[in-house]
């Protein structure tokens, strides 16, 4: 396996020597398209903020500094996912204001309507399903609450199918897609944003 298929084979559960590599990569590369997706959070003032695949912790901490006054639960189900987000997120942690779990998305280990906001920054294209973990997100949100799907792909890109072939179990989905499933999980008011130029994809849906 080339050093290219070792690295982007860890996307979807960084694990070792080279999952430490794509996690320092995702908070590097992932930025610009997070922040994007950000601006379509609206003027929600979250209490409690739940990132679903928190992966290295980057947009935990930016939703940490955007909302200073809620917590904000980051859950990965990779090992090295959870100690980067940790390792980033150290004075958050310390003071109370951030916790970093390891857990599964299709099985939260939260009560229901723990959260006001829950997000998902380039990571559903690994969630199991994902109508079983749309349907854990809508169980974890309180009545009201906005979960925010920011994908970089958007079913579109011809050239973005070739990720499909290296990274294990990746699948890509389009707008209409994904409307769908949230819409069978229970949400009601969906709205999607693409970026003029990408192929760029933000969902929000309200419980």
């Amino acid at each position: 396996m080339g050093i290219l298929n070792k690295l982007f084979g860890n996307t979807k559960k960084p694990e070792g020597f080279w999952g430490k590599l794509m996690v320092e990569g995702m908070n590097r590369g992932h930025a610009p398209l997070a922040d994007w997706g950000m601006s379509f959070f609206g003027d929600t003032r979250p209490k409690s903020i739940l990132d679903c695949g928190c992966g290295g912790g980057r947009n935990v901490a930016e939703l940490l500094k955007r909302y200073p006054q809620a917590e904000v639960t980051g859950l990965d189900y990779s090992e090295v996912s959870v100690k980067k987000s940790q390792e980033v997120n150290a004075d958050a942690v310390q003071n109370g204001r951030c916790r970093i779990v390891q857990g599964d998305v299709s099985a939260l280990p939260f009560v229901d309507a723990s959260f006001d906001l829950v997000s998902a920054f380039e990571t559903v294209y690994f969630w199991p399903g994902p109508d079983r973990s749309f349907s854990e997100v809508f169980r974890v949100l309180r009545t009201g609450g906005v979960f925010m799907v920011v994908n970089e792909a958007d079913g579109k890109n011809k050239a973005d199918e070739k990720w499909t072939t290296i990274i294990d179990g990746m699948k890509i989905y389009g707008k209409e897609e994904l409307e769908r499933y949230l819409r069978e999980a229970g949400f009601t008011r969906i709205e999607t944003y693409r970026s003029e130029g990408k192929h760029w994809l933000t969902v929000r849906a309200v419980k």
